[in-house]
């Protein structure tokens, strides 16, 4: 925990009326460090400070400029169609008294601050239909509001962040490193690696870089990145500094990566990680009553060779930071990285099982929503 001179140091850098003195840690986030602040005021909004992971995301104005254009793009949206309320659906960056929207501490640290979304949840394992769906149409509505951003438009915060190539390329980095001596302990995960590494390659491969449009995308589409109201409804969209160019299946793989899971992404016991084939249905109907009107069938084809690629990268990335010795992703004992992919390349396995005939709940939902759309 941050200490209260510190916080209250950064916290008058911002244009704000943050209570110090009721920090407390937020939030279950892999990489930067969130706290919650109440306002001094009774009835004012209250905030969230976040410190920025600046050794991951290393140009930080670059970064708020993304993030910046797309709240203001979606909040545009809202308000010229009519719909929604944008201070509830659109997370609202507060400007630093130099004028940005973040600000560098003495110690070297980038901060940023929102106003926090009041009355709302998110969870890490989703429990109903109902909340799939909602998650669904969130993360589809979202890609549907940016479709209308021409490709080059953001600025690539993390190079290759979906390219297993460059995942797989670290890997053999770290492995040839082995800078903590982990890689013999090992040798059955990376088997599993090699397994799959030709065919994960579907989104490298010339064709489909011909035939996939690139849209601007979300691309870290955990179901805990949608918050919903107190009625389980979709109200909001966060976590937005990843936000780039990118395919709509990435964001729809990582969706079903942590919606479909029966348990957390990081479970010991293997024989507890099955589908939730349900779960998948009601999100696929959630996403394309949202998405499909802007998506083309390149891109509708695409979806479950996201499903399948987004918990093998996951599973990639945590392998090569535990054989790095744990310095990407937090951690909380010994051998964590090992356990969540173990977990991850269990997943693969159980939606590689499934994945003709979740392919052709895709292909069925989407041909009603076609014509639905012919229709109407």
């Amino acid at each position: 925990m941050q200490s209260s001179k510190n916080i209250a140091e950064v916290v008058s850098h911002f244009q704000c009326a943050a209570d110090v003195g009721s920090q407390k840690a937020y939030g279950s986030g892999h990489i930067n460090d969130t706290f919650f602040l109440s306002n001094v005021s009774a009835g004012g909004p209250d905030y969230l400070l976040q410190r920025i992971n600046h050794s991951i995301f290393t140009n930080v104005e670059k970064l708020t400029d993304n993030m910046r254009k797309v709240t203001e793009h979606l909040r545009c949206k809202m308000e010229a169609f009519g719909y929604g309320d944008p201070k509830k659906e659109v997370m609202t960056l507060i400007p630093a008294d130099n004028g940005r929207f973040f600000y560098k501490d003495s110690a070297g640290d980038y901060w940023r601050m929102f106003y926090f979304l009041s009355d709302t949840k998110s969870y890490d394992v989703v429990q109903t239909e109902k909340q799939a769906y909602e998650g669904g149409k969130a993360f589809g509505r979202f890609q549907a509001m940016l479709a209308d951003i021409p490709p080059g438009e953001m600025f690539e915060v993390i190079p290759d962040f979906h390219n297993i190539r460059k995942r797989l390329q670290h890997l053999d980095e770290a492995v040839a490193n082995d800078a903590c001596g982990r890689v013999a302990a090992v040798a059955a995960e990376l088997d599993i690696v090699k397994k799959y590494a030709a065919s994960m390659q579907y989104f490298q491969q010339p064709e489909q870089v011909a035939s996939l449009p690139r849209r601007v995308i979300h691309n870290d589409t955990k179901f805990n990145n949608v918050l919903l109201n107190s009625n389980d409804e979709a109200q909001c969209v966060i976590d937005l500094e990843t936000v780039m160019d990118g395919y709509v299946a990435y964001d729809f793989g990582d969706a079903i990566r942590t919606i479909v899971n029966t348990t957390t992404e990081d479970e010991a016991d293997l024989s507890k990680i099955q589908l939730n084939l349900p779960l998948f249905n009601a999100y696929v109907r959630g996403y394309l009553k949202e998405a499909s009107a802007f998506l083309t069938d390149a891109e509708v084809n695409s979806l479950m060779k996201g499903a399948l690629l987004l918990p093998y990268m996951q599973a990639v990335r945590f392998l090569t930071d535990y054989i790095n010795g744990d310095t990407y992703f937090k951690v909380k004992f010994e051998g964590h990285n090992l356990q969540r992919a173990r977990a991850q390349f269990q997943l693969v396995k159980m939606l590689e099982a499934n994945a003709a005939d979740m392919q052709q709940t895709i292909l069925s939902e989407m041909e009603k929503y076609k014509t639905a759309h012919t229709n109407g």
